[in-house]
């Protein structure tokens, strides 16, 4: 069941049942959601959304060249408009993949951090982490770079960016035990596990030290995520048990160690293959917000709260369930609300809905804010907190994939 419409055609906001707790609210917590004309044209695809708060809002995505090959372009949120787009690097043997996209990250004001794939020779699913600095806000990059220096012709992706300190540090899904074999289901006790790796890394895009193993055995081509707290960054992803249960778990790093994996929640999926469905994670001060699908017996969204900095969570509350195609996003609010957004099935190919809740149920109805494709091709929504609203981006598939945005201020 539906609620009246506020607006519709290729961007809408209706109000709808789904979740759980208070679904009969009113929507009163979002606005109108608008579009706004996106800083990109046709052959635009797979956006990725960063800063807030002391950083600018950057907005990065993949374009299609007239010659061949793609390039990483960004944009900034000024204003309530998309400046100009500028490129940070063209590439014609770039890995270009719907669920495992390039991002573009402000580290500070000036400093920002970018990265895309490279593919190596020999094999499609060979390629590697390249990442670029700039010291001027997106104007001029350094010579791109490696976090790994394993060398091998196997899987490097899944990578999440944060700040810390004035360094930003990296995360990523790492498959030099895995012999360039794409194998996302193993047996038990077999060899070539992929694994999670971190590094810090300076303005100049290099690394800092040296890289090193967080996780030895994760799913391998699930997204990563990673937030800051008042007590150091904390990185989620899905894990991957010897019996093939493939929950979404938290790390933290304190005193320069990383802590041993820890469950999100026990929702014992077992499932032999990658779902390629990553967890969200956001955070503010001590408190920490995570949203994930799992499908132990059916597809759902759940999201989990911390108090104490990813230590421990709160019993999860479902989002929605059924119908549901995952593909999450999560943002925290300055009242500790958080906002879930992910991709409900429709009637005409999918949705993109978001939904305030607290540690314990919804606060207030879901909201409609687009429609979209069921296809790889739309790829992962984004979301923002930008100032006194929240921002959107999605790719809107079809023979001529584009980018769009749109923004709805918070009651």
């Amino acid at each position: 069941m539906t609620a009246p419409i506020i607006a519709r055609g290729t961007l809408c906001a209706a109000l709808v049942l789904s979740g759980c707790g208070d679904q009969e609210g009113s929507g009163a917590w979002l606005r109108e959601v608008t579009v706004v004309a996106a800083p990109a044209g046709p052959g635009s695809q797979y956006p990725h959304l960063a800063g807030g708060d002391h950083v600018p809002i950057v907005l990065s995505w993949l374009q299609a060249q007239p010659g061949g090959g793609v390039a990483l372009q960004h944009a900034t949120w000024r204003d309530g408009t998309w400046s100009s787009p500028a490129t940070v690097a063209i590439g014609t043997e770039w890995f270009v993949n719907w669920a495992d996209f390039p991002s573009v990250v402000p580290i500070t004001a000036t400093t920002w951090l970018a990265h895309w794939l490279e593919q190596r020779p020999g094999s499609v699913y060979s390629y590697d982490v390249r990442l670029s600095g700039s010291t001027d806000g997106g104007r001029h990059w350094s010579q791109p770079a490696s976090p790994h220096d394993d060398g091998t012709p196997t899987e490097h992706g899944f990578v999440s960016i944060l700040a810390d300190g004035g360094l930003a540090r990296a995360v990523w899904l790492d498959g030099r035990h895995t012999g360039g074999e794409r194998d996302h289901g193993r047996a038990h006790g077999a060899p070539g596990a992929m694994t999670l790796r971190a590094a810090t890394i300076g303005p100049d895009g290099r690394v800092v030290g040296t890289d090193e193993e967080i996780d030895g055995r994760t799913c391998d081509c699930c997204q990563t995520d990673a937030a800051l707290t008042t007590e150091g960054p904390v990185v989620v992803y899905r894990d991957r048990g010897d019996d093939e249960v493939r929950d979404v778990a938290i790390v933290r790093l304190q005193g320069g160690r990383w802590s041993a994996p820890v469950a999100v929640h026990a929702d014992g999926w077992k499932i032999d293959a990658c779902p390629v469905n990553g967890p969200a994670v956001a955070a503010r001060g001590r408190n920490v917000v995570v949203a994930w699908f799992t499908a132990p017996d059916r597809p759902r969204v759940r999201v989990a709260f911390s108090a104490d900095a990813g230590r421990t969570f709160s019993a999860p509350v479902e989002v929605a369930s059924g119908d549901v195609l995952g593909r999450v996003d999560v943002v925290l609010l300055d009242d500790d609300r958080a906002v879930v957004s992910w991709l409900r099935q429709g009637p005409a190919g999918a949705e993109i809905l978001a939904q305030p809740f607290n540690r314990s149920a919804a606060t207030d109805a879901a909201v409609v804010v687009a429609d979209t494709s069921v296809q790889r091709s739309s790829g992962f929504p984004q979301m923002v907190v930008a100032g006194d609203g929240l921002l959107f981006a999605w790719t809107e598939s079809g023979e001529a994939p584009r980018l769009r945005t749109a923004y709805a201020r918070l009651r």
